[in-house]
């Protein structure tokens, strides 16, 4: 049985039962993939019996069982062929013939031909930035460049732009980690040490100026680790964006690739903004358009939410709730907040020589009240209270679970013990409800 025909047999007779209760097996071929979403409230169980495969980059390893939990979107993709046991109930499973990894192995071979001539040549390596609307999969492919980097014994920096989603932190933070080991394929990404800024929203829409500003300041300090660390430096970069590509959110990609001065953009599925950056980009940026996977699906507004929650809820309670977080009180004398950027005032009333775009890096000092329930709080590390607390990394993230006004404390929901390490902190517009589920 030839290769087409052997996919095409699974593709319509979907699996066989291996003779366990609700166990599936699929035979992929060379060059297919195992895509599934995971239904909701339910838990999938993958093995690999036979062969080799991956997962976004990630080897998995023959007859270990990984786990895949509620709006998971998976794809097990094989380069030689393999045989995968599937358990639990999926919303979609099926085979695909239809892949772009061979594109996406390309663009790391052309990589790493950049960060070997680096090396030679004793120059930087490359900063390499994805683009494109949302739900194309740029996430996806910043993982598996990362994977494959570092498989080769590369050091990369991620770097994730994207507020709205929060892959190295919380949501409404932007931030970077420098990668020195493949993701696992359960839990991503190990998130020791990542260097994070507080936004404070899930657009950049909601403070240009304060979005910018950071962009700036990380990539600063992204340039500064180059210069000390060589590996890091030759092994570049790959940075994540969001997908707000038009007006102001144009802006904000063209203002990236010249604060990190990018080396090469690969857009994905967008043709416009593709001869765009074609335009205005400097001749030694290279610009590439590459297709989506066929596996990337569009997600709703009450999913994307659903997401941001989880990511929250990880960050306290860990994979899998693999950990238990903190509650103590917090006095009102021992703290002070602050939100980043005041309400917009007419032209007419500023002080003389005041613009606009000044309030929206201004801080203002917030009155505990009971509006704080719910709100995610950055704990910053600032030391003294200036300018600097805007440009100031954050030590981690606090939730208010409640605000007794009488005795004149809010209890907080924490990763670490008390006491906080830091009196300085910054709210977020991004809430978190601490419901057990």
């Amino acid at each position: 049985m030839s290769a087409e025909v052997e996919a095409r047999g699974l593709e319509a007779g979907g699996s066989q039962d291996d003779g366990l209760q609700g166990m599936k097996e699929y035979r992929l071929v060379k060059d297919t993939e195992l895509r599934f979403e995971v239904e909701k409230n339910e838990i999938v169980h993958v093995q690999l019996k036979e062969g080799l495969a991956e997962v976004f980059g990630t080897e998995l390893l023959k007859n270990r069982t990984y786990k895949f939990t509620a709006l998971s979107k998976v794809a097990v993709y094989t380069w030689h062929g393999c045989c995968l046991h599937l358990k639990g109930k999926t919303e979609v499973a099926y085979i695909a013939k239809d892949t772009p990894m061979t594109t996406y192995l390309n663009t790391h071979a052309a990589l790493e031909q950049m960060r070997q001539q680096a090396e030679q040549e004793g120059t930087r390596g490359p900063r390499v930035m994805i683009v494109g609307p949302t739900d194309v999969g740029k996430s996806t492919l910043c993982r598996l460049l990362l994977n494959y980097a570092v498989r080769v014994g590369r050091r990369p920096t991620f770097v994730d732009i994207d507020v709205g989603q929060g892959v190295i932190s919380v949501p409404g933070t932007i931030g970077a980690l420098l990668i020195e080991r493949p993701a696992d394929v359960e839990e991503g990404f190990s998130l020791a040490g990542p260097l994070v800024y507080h936004f404070g929203a899930t657009t950049p829409g909601n403070n240009m100026k304060l979005y910018t500003l950071l962009v700036s300041n990380m990539a600063g300090v992204f340039n500064r680790r180059c210069m000390n660390n060589q590996k890091a430096g030759v092994s570049g970069c790959i940075i994540n964006t969001c997908g707000w590509i038009k007006g102001d959110g144009y802006k904000c990609i063209t203002h990236a690739v010249k604060a990190f001065e990018v080396d090469v953009i690969i857009v994905l599925d967008q043709e416009r903004l593709y001869n765009e950056l074609v335009r205005d980009m400097p001749s030694f940026v290279k610009v590439v358009l590459q297709q989506k996977s066929g596996g990337v699906v569009e997600r709703t507004r009450p999913f994307r939410t659903k997401v941001r929650d989880s990511r929250i809820r990880e960050y306290f309670y860990g994979f899998e709730k693999c950990f238990y977080p903190h509650s103590f009180d917090v006095r009102f004398s021992d703290v002070e907040i602050f939100k980043i950027g005041a309400p917009a005032v007419p032209n007419s009333c500023l002080p003389l020589g005041m613009t606009p775009e000044d309030n929206q890096t201004k801080l203002v000092a917030v009155q505990p009240s009971s509006e704080l329930s719910h709100h995610i709080l950055s704990v910053s590390l600032a030391k003294i209270r200036d300018d600097d607390l805007i440009k100031t990394n954050v030590a981690g993230f606090i939730c208010v679970t409640h605000v007794d006004m009488d005795r004149r404390v809010f209890t907080v929901l924490s990763p670490a013990p008390r006491p906080l390490p830091r009196r300085y902190l910054l709210v977020s517009d991004v809430q978190f409800m601490d419901i057990q589920q």
